[in-house]
Parts: C-alpha cells; structure tokens; sequence
C-alpha cells in the first residue's frame, strides 16, 4: 500500500468539482481526487499570484512569464470550469496528471 501526500487541507472528488466548479476557486488550495488519489489541485488567482510572486524572489534573475491580469485569471478559471463542466464521466475518469 502507497501513501500519497496531499497539499491542502480541503478535498473535492472530479464529480463534485464538475458540479460546482466556481465553489472551490477560493482563498485556499483545494486537492481534486481520482479514485481517491490526487489528480491536482484548484487555487484560486490570490493564491496563484502569491505562488508566482514566491517563486520569482527566490529565482533569482528568472522573471515568471504566465503574468495574466485579474480579467484574464477570471477568464482563464471560467473556461477551466466550462471545460471540466463539459467533460464526459469517461474524460475525468481517465484525467491524469
């Protein structure tokens, strides 16, 4: 039996992500589960920034290219949404990361 480490402290199942998918962009990582083992996680823009923000003090000379604006991290997270909203059960059965 394997353990895996799971880097936040809510859970979400693919299922439950596909039905509400706008409840869990919030303040904090949610871990989205497959067949009970992580498949990734969701974050919300705050969070993600704050990551970029991190990793680029401590990567000295390397400057984050993925630097969206609110509008398109708003934009970006809806079509995430739409497209998990629209994936067959076979589709996120078979996600992997």
């Amino acid at each position: 039996m394997s353990t895996q480490s799971v880097y936040a402290e809510k859970t979400v199942s693919l299922s439950e992500l596909r039905k509400r998918p706008a409840d869990f962009f919030g303040g904090e990582p949610v871990a989205v589960l497959s067949h009970n083992k992580t498949a990734g996680y969701v974050i919300g823009a705050e969070v993600f920034e704050q990551m970029i923000k991190l990793l680029e003090a401590n990567l000295t000379g390397v400057k984050g290219q993925f630097r969206p604006n609110a509008a398109r991290m708003k934009a970006i997270a809806e079509q995430g949404a739409n497209l998990i909203l629209a994936a067959s059960e076979e589709e996120l059965f078979d996600f992997s990361e």
